[in-house]
């Protein structure tokens, strides 16, 4: 299990690339390459949380 303070770190980061990729996706549409990347940046930070 990771230390608090690193866990809280990537939660934070979690939230802050969810709360993008949202806005991203209601700007742009859910097929768009920016939307697509920021959800591949977040699949990487969730993966680093539960690792």
């Amino acid at each position: 299990m990771k230390n608090g303070l690193l866990e809280n770190t990537l939660k934070h980061e979690i939230e802050i690339k969810r709360k993008a990729m949202y806005k991203k996706a209601k700007d742009l549409g859910f097929a768009h390459p920016q939307v697509v990347y920021c959800s591949q940046e977040l699949d990487k930070l969730l993966n680093k949380l539960l690792a």
